[in-house]
Order: C-alpha cells, then sequence, then structure tokens
C-alpha cells in the first residue's frame, strides 16, 4: 500500500490529539507525516502537548490545505473547533479524519457531510470502541440475531477528572453527554437503531463548586423496551466500571470493563455471556488480547484512504449519530 502523506490539524486539552499523532508517526508503512498546524494558539496554550510533536515540521494551515500532494489530514484541535477545520479540509478536497463528535453547530456539521458526500473522500471519526474486538464482535452478535431480539442496551463510560476539566465541560452542550456519552450514543445507534423517543437526564452534581453538567444520562425508548446511556465525572472507581450490556431474547452479554490498562498504551477487555436461562450456572468469562486504542482506528482510515477496505460507517450514519448526540443533550 502506498503510504499516505498526512498532515495534523491542531492539539485538544482534553482528548487523544497526542495518541493520534503517535500513532500516525510510528505506522511508518502507512503514513508518511508531513507535519502539524497549530491553528488556535496551542503551542502557548497547551505546551505539555507540544513537546510531545517531536521534531516534526510546523506548518501554517494554508500550506497544508493548499498543498495537493497532502492527502489527508487529522483533525485533533479542541471540540468546539472541530467541525470549523474539518469543513475547511473538506472544501479543500481532503480526506478527514476528525476527533469525536464534531462542534457544537449542527448546520455546520450537515455542510461538512454535503461537501463529504460531494467530493467522496473519507470522513472518519475518533469513535475509539468501533475497534475494540470485543465490542465490535458484540454488536455484530446483535445485529445478525445471535441474542434473540434485543430488549436493552446499557452502556456507561464514568471517571473522575480533576476539577479543572470538569469546569471546562461547562463549554460543551451538556457536558459529560457531549464529551464522552458520545460514544456510548455510537453503540446503541449501532446495535438498535433510531429509538422512538429519547429523555435527556443531565446534570450538575455542584461538586467542589463545579457548575458544569458532570452527571449525564438519557434514555432511549425502543419497541421492546428502554436502553440508556450514563457517563459522569464525578465517580471514584469509574473507569473499571465502563460498561456494555446487551440483552436479547436467547442471552445476555456484558463486557466489564470495558477497558482496563495492561501497560501504559495496552488495554484489554473482559466479557460475560450469559447463554443459559439457568439462575445457578455462571457465565462464561475470557479477556481480550491486549490492544492500543489507536493503532487499529488509524491503520483501518489509511485502509479506507487506500482503498483496501470500504468505511462501514456511511455519511448518512455520522449525520444522524450527530443528531441523536444533540438529542441526548437537549440541544435538538
Amino acid at each position: 500500500m502506498k503510504k499516505i502523506k498526512v498532515a495534523q490539524i491542531g492539539l485538544n486539552l482534553y482528548s487523544h490529539s497526542t495518541e493520534i499523532w503517535d500513532s500516525i508517526t510510528k505506522q511508518t508503512d502507512l503514513f508518511e507525516v508531513v507535519g502539524y498546524v497549530l491553528p488556535e494558539n496551542e503551542k502557548e496554550r497547551i505546551p505539555h502537548k507540544y513537546e510531545k510533536l517531536g521534531g516534526f515540521k510546523q506548518l501554517s494551515l494554508e500550506e497544508v490545505l493548499n498543498n495537493p500532494e497532502i492527502e489527508a489530514v487529522t483533525i485533533e484541535t479542541d471540540e468546539i473547533y472541530l467541525t470549523k477545520y474539518a469543513l475547511m479540509a473538506a472544501k479543500a478536497g481532503k480526506h478527514i479524519h476528525m476527533e469525536k463528535p464534531g462542534g457544537i453547530n449542527l448546520n455546520d456539521f450537515e455542510e461538512l457531510i454535503g461537501i463529504m458526500r460531494k467530493t467522496g473522500k473519507v470522513f472518519h471519526v475518533g469513535y475509539m470502541y468501533r475497534y475494540n474486538p470485543f465490542i465490535h464482535d458484540l454488536i455484530d452478535k446483535a445485529k445478525n440475531g445471535e441474542l434473540g431480539d434485543i430488549i436493552s442496551v446499557e452502556a456507561q463510560m464514568n471517571c473522575s477528572h480533576p476539577n479543572e476539566l470538569r469546569q471546562w465541560l461547562n463549554e460543551l452542550p451538556d457536558g459529560m453527554m457531549f464529551f464522552l456519552g458520545c460514544h456510548l450514543i455510537d453503540l446503541v445507534l449501532q446495535i438498535q437503531g433510531k429509538p422512538n423517543k429519547i429523555i435527556p437526564y443531565n446534570k450538575c452534581t455542584g461538586m467542589d463548586g463545579v457548575i458544569s453538567k458532570d452527571f449525564g444520562m438519557a434514555l432511549f425508548e425502543y419497541d421492546k423496551g428502554v436502553s440508556f446511556v450514563k457517563t459522569t465525572d464525578c465517580e471514584i472507581g469509574g473507569f473499571d466500571r465502563r460498561q456494555l450490556v446487551v440483552t436479547g431474547t436467547k442471552g445476555t452479554v456484558e463486557l466489564k470493563p470495558l477497558e482496563r490498562y495492561v501497560t501504559a498504551d495496552l488495554l484489554c477487555t473482559v466479557k460475560t455471556e450469559h447463554l443459559s436461562n439457568d439462575w445457578y450456572k455462571e457465565g462464561e468469562h475470557s479477556q481480550s488480547e491486549p490492544i492500543n486504542r489507536y493503532d487499529n482506528m488509524m491503520k483501518s482510515f489509511a485502509e479506507y484512504v487506500s482503498g483496501e477496505k470500504t468505511n462501514p460507517y456511511s455519511l448518512d450514519y455520522e449525520l444522524e449519530l450527530y443528531k441523536t448526540i444533540l438529542k441526548c443533550c437537549g440541544d435538538f
């Protein structure tokens, strides 16, 4: 496969910009990294992340957008700027990997999708759980009927962050639901499709004087039951209680924790399958091989750009997902 010339636009304060950078710079068989752009004063605002960019060349935004040899970009600015720079890249005819979930304006996101539809370039969003083998396998089982009719999906992504981050959540629509709840909404939507009704329950705990909505929850009403997502930033031990539970008429599968660190950059997933209705029978337990969250994701992006594989997440799906996220935030 021919190497893809790529540049990164931006660094984000609390998401995974340096991890994406590390992934594309080390996968030298897939990517030729031309350099990076810091369009929102990131060098001064986020010096601890800027230091991780290494000896690569800093470019102007115009140098990246106007260079036809740069086929692809990774958009890794703070969340509120994501769609702004993705729109610029789309108009320049680039393939795009963008941090999740996009900026905070629906009209801009719709325009972005429209341009990508016209150019036919790859639009790839950084939902890391899409590339977790156990999660991917569970979604496939649910969709192909192995678990029977799906009654409910329960998805949790909790943590406990310093007050500085919890306060920063106030910049986003309904805080945690937009920031991390988007990952969970993606999982529910993949398994069950568009719900009949969404009820958001996003709250501010007020803990330590923080005024953001640091407790996020939303209910999804379907014909056969109710599913939910929950994401908090005030839960001690929350990372180890991140989970995905899919209940069907033929069985229930629980992934918990969704991720557990094995090394500094490798994580595994723990699974329990209940395929018997015998109350006395313990479920079957297994654990995944350790994986890097980002390497499979960026490898897939390269394969989509090269044409070796087709992106299974259509533009229509990404737009519907974004609208659903805003509904869970009570903003649509």
